[in-house]
């Protein structure tokens, strides 16, 4: 009969120690990240540029091998996807509407994404080893990765839970 006030105080600590923060349990971390969950963005960048600094266009596939890496890579994957479906369909849009086709990235941000306008197109945030890129050639919102920053948050992550 001694388990029960065991099992309440420790769900009371539990539960004061996520109310605190628990900043002595959470990892140390030199690589920024950025919220997403619940988050908008409007800042696509021009791929040209991108891809010469060392962005990599994804191939929108999930990698992921273990279970919940399995249900977070689905979420990632998804989530620009439908963006880019919004995108699509807008171009498609404006370009009958307007009986022309977008052919530079300044077009693409004034007509389709209208940043800081009411009637612009809210992305889905993305990790922050992702952005979003617009490719004038195919006409196609992608997803650009940073392969470092990626890299260097994979290790963290993995030192922080012990696997390295």
């Amino acid at each position: 009969m001694t388990f029960r006030p065991l099992a309440t105080l420790a769900v009371g600590l539990f539960v004061a120690c996520l109310a605190t923060g628990c900043e002595e349990y959470k990892p140390k971390r030199t690589v920024k990240s950025r919220d997403t969950v619940g988050k908008t963005t409007q800042v696509v960048r021009n791929i040209k540029g991108e891809v010469e600094k060392g962005a990599k266009v994804t191939d929108g596939k999930n990698h992921e091998t273990d279970y919940l890496g399995a249900i977070a890579g689905a979420y990632r994957t998804a989530v620009p996807q439908i963006a880019a479906l919004r995108v699509k369909s807008d171009i498609a849009l404006y370009e009958a509407a307007n009986d022309t086709k977008i052919k530079t990235y300044e077009e693409f941000m004034d007509n389709i994404i209208k940043k800081g306008k009411p009637d612009g197109i809210m992305l889905p945030m993305l990790p922050f080893y992702q952005e979003y890129g617009y490719d004038p050639d195919t006409q196609e919102l992608v997803v650009l990765e940073y392969p470092e920053l990626k890299k260097k948050y994979d290790e963290e992550t993995d030192k922080a839970v012990g696997r390295k």
